[in-house]
């Protein structure tokens, strides 16, 4: 019986960290390829043979590292050499060998490096035709897939696929608007939509198996697209069906994939409708390697499918991953990371501070796609594997899961629109599985967090009119973050001129304050009797002109003390049509501390340094 993908995917894990030093054809090429090949669960020697004779094309003999007929032919070179003669080397071996003995494919490796090729013979030409697969060992458990036949599992072409970028998002944008266009809108298409987008990431990070949705839409639907929807439809409710429960006579590529969870698929849609041109539009996707991606093309997908007009009431500019570091270092990670280099030594208070990060709670309450809960989830999980890495160092047999005390329901999220909620909740998840691969790396043990337990609490719903403390407690709260609407006095709709009134009733000049305002006056009044400290991006018109006294009266009157700030600054995003929007990012809470901050820029935007002041602002 092939062993599971999990378990060769801990194996891979295992043989990489163990022959990362490897380096000599001569000594250690057997001893490597005999691990090799245990990883798939196979003994190499009822299968091929080291140092196959063979002769060659011009009648001299030659040696073939390593054969198993008919499956794969293997030549090692030491550290460092050319594996593009290599392949020319182990070609005309393959070329040179009997009809029942070529092999599928060629793998060159000079320990750190591996190149497969999988072989067809064209006859044109004379010659095979040259496919590489290229990664480093480092890489080998996001790349075991390749390597099915070797365990039993059927092999497959993989074709070269794009980098992640802004392409993903137009891709998705147009079937976003070909599924409206035929009358699948709302909030069904929202969910659909970030179903397909999960399914699009889990193929290429080990969720699912390598092309594995890919696959199911090539060859179970047909070209003209008329029965995909139906497929598809079957495949949210697998996901959503744990391995015990399904249909025994499920059909097998259904039942290979995953349980996720109960919830991301736990909905039952209305059936979609699906023609060629989407279905070609959905395989494009597919052909874009999600591996890599970034939670700032969340912000690009958003964008790309939102109606402008929205876009322009909402405020809805998103955030680079580097301006979002400009208010999370210093709202909290600075000190943090401070006070891990003043414990990682004593194991005691090492246990103590990784308690204290899975207690801490976040909320974002005008989150957006998330791009602030995000990224701060990610900078967290990498402070907790230094954590554990100063605490277990490089032990092997570990056991990860109870490693892991930071997760993503210590993060909240209020936002008006429901697409961007629901991106946010399986961006939360995406950037999980990411950082779950990195513990799997450092540890030599995969793990993957399925079936998904645990969720971020994104609410979809108004942050101005709910009370935040419905979404999470505020004696429970460590820190507010976020990037509130930039809408001005002059642009607000009747709407949201009326809930400034509400939520600023207090003072009288409050319909001349910027939308963005009322996310500083509520923030205030709720953080009232606790350590909760709140960090907000907006434009720099809060901080001159007539928005200064009517702000910050309001502030002043609950007695908030600012901690940190950045001077004016031109803000970049990873939008393609850049919004020109000058912003200040202000820190503050209810208490007052010593050491306070302003980041200032010059001219070009590109320079920044810190001052210092000692006496409350």
């Amino acid at each position: 019986m092939a062993l599971s993908w999990n378990e060769i995917k801990d194996r891979a894990l295992t043989f990489s960290k163990e022959w990362a030093d490897a380096s000599s054809e001569k000594s250690e090429a057997q001893p490597f390829l005999v691990e090799f090949f245990k990883v798939f669960g196979v003994n190499n020697r009822k299968v091929g043979t080291f140092e196959f004779k063979v002769h060659k094309l011009d009648d001299n003999d030659g040696y073939i590292d390593m054969l198993w007929p008919q499956t794969i032919l293997i030549e090692m070179k030491s550290r460092g050499k050319d594996l593009e003669k290599a392949y020319n080397q182990a070609k005309e071996y393959a070329q040179s060998l009997e009809q029942h003995k070529i092999p599928l494919c060629i793998l060159v490796c000079d320990f750190e490096n591996f190149h497969l090729y999988n072989l067809e013979f064209d006859a044109s030409k004379k010659e095979f035709a040259k496919k590489p697969v290229t990664f480093k060992l480092s890489e080998f458990v996001k790349n075991v897939n390749h390597f099915g036949f070797l365990a039993g599992y059927q092999k497959k072409e993989y074709k070269e696929q794009d980098p992640v970028n802004i392409k993903a998002a137009e891709l998705m944008g147009k079937l976003h608007d070909r599924l409206e266009e035929v009358g699948y809108k709302g909030h069904e298409l929202e969910v659909y939509l970030v179903r397909l987008l999960f399914c699009l990431f889990a193929e290429d990070t080990t969720i699912f198996n390598r092309q594995q949705f890919q696959d199911l839409i090539e060859q179970r639907t047909s070209e003209d697209g008329s029965d995909m929807a139906g497929k598809i439809q079957e495949l949210f409710e697998v996901l959503n069906t744990s391995e015990v429960e399904r249909l025994k006579n499920l059909d097998e590529q259904l039942a290979a994939f995953p349980y996720v969870n109960g919830e991301l698929f736990k909905e039952r849609l209305r059936l979609a409708s699906f023609d060629s041109k989407m279905r070609k539009a959905l395989l494009e996707c597919c052909y874009l390697d999600w591996s890599g991606i970034s939670p700032a093309i969340f912000g690009s997908m958003f964008q790309s499918v939102m109606n402008p007009t929205e876009r322009r009431n909402l405020g809805a500019h998103y955030t680079s991953e580097k301006n979002i570091m400009k208010l999370i270092k210093p709202l909290f990670l600075d000190e943090l990371q401070e006070e891990f280099e003043k414990v990682k030594k004593n194991k005691n208070k090492l246990s103590e501070f990784h308690k204290k990060l899975a207690k801490l709670k976040f909320l974002d309450p005008a989150c957006g796609c998330g791009n602030f809960l995000v990224i701060t989830y990610r900078e967290l999980r990498l402070l907790e594997l230094d954590v554990l890495k100063s605490l277990y160092g490089t032990q092997k047999e570990i056991h990860i899961d109870p490693m892991i005390l930071v997760d993503v329901d210590q993060f909240y999220g209020i936002e008006i629109d429901e697409w961007p909620a629901r991106i946010s909740e399986v961006a939360m998840w995406l950037m999980d599985h990411q950082m779950n691969l990195k513990i799997s790396n450092e540890f030599g043990h995969y793990y993957a967090r399925l079936p998904l337990k645990k969720s971020a609490k994104i609410v979809n719903d108004n942050a101005l009119r709910i009370n935040w403390e419905d979404v999470v407690p505020k004696n429970e709260l460590s820190y507010i973050l976020g990037n509130p609407p930039f809408v001005g006095k002059h642009l607000q709709s009747k709407k949201q001129k009326a809930e400034q009134l509400i939520n600023l009733k207090e003072f009288k000049t409050a319909s001349d304050l910027d939308y963005v305002c009322n996310w500083f006056g509520k923030a205030a009044r709720f953080i009232q009797e606790t350590k909760i400290i709140t960090g907000f991006v907006a434009t720099n018109s809060i901080a001159q002109g007539e928005q200064v006294s009517l702000l910050w009266s309001i502030l002043f009157m609950y007695k908030i003390k600012i901690h940190f700030a950045h001077r004016t600054f031109q803000w970049n995003s990873e939008a393609k049509n850049k919004a020109a929007v000058h912003c200040v990012i202000i820190g503050f809470a209810t208490f007052d501390i010593q050491k306070k901050i302003i980041y200032d820029y010059d001219a070009t935007n590109s320079d920044t340094h810190e001052v210092y002041e000692s006496s409350p602002f």
